[in-house]
């Protein structure tokens, strides 16, 4: 069974970076496309960005894009988040999941994602 777990959440003032960590255990060899998505009360979750199975292919909401970058090893991803603004707080989540076939193409709904992290807080404020 593969476990999420997420870390490097914390405050950060407006303008500044975070690098969040998502580790899988667990995982046998074979594909697995991770990507990260947020919530804020009262909102539903939504796609931050993502990464493919290779780590060929990148994909990023429009409101984060130029700001955000994903990296990954086999079992670990990685979201750096520069020029941080009080929109971008929130629990972030990892997502990962084994795709049905070798496609780079990154899914942008939560319901194409079977395993979950706990979340990490992240805060922008001055």
């Amino acid at each position: 069974q593969v476990h999420l777990v997420e870390s490097g959440g914390g405050l950060v003032q407006p303008g500044g970076s975070l690098k969040l960590s998502c580790a899988a255990s667990g995982l046998t060899p074979g594909a697995f496309a991770m990507a990260w998505f947020r919530q804020t009360p009262g909102k539903d979750r939504e796609f931050v960005g993502g990464i493919s199975w290779s780590g060929a292919n990148t994909f990023f909401t429009d409101s984060v894009r130029g700001r955000f970058t994903i990296t990954r090893d086999t079992n670990t991803a990685w979201l750096q988040m520069t020029n941080l603004s009080p929109d971008d707080t929130g629990v972030y989540y990892c997502a990962g999941t084994r795709p049905s076939r070798l496609t780079e193409v990154v899914g942008i709904h939560s319901r194409e994602y079977d395993v979950w992290g706990q979340g990490t807080q992240v805060t922008v404020s001055s």
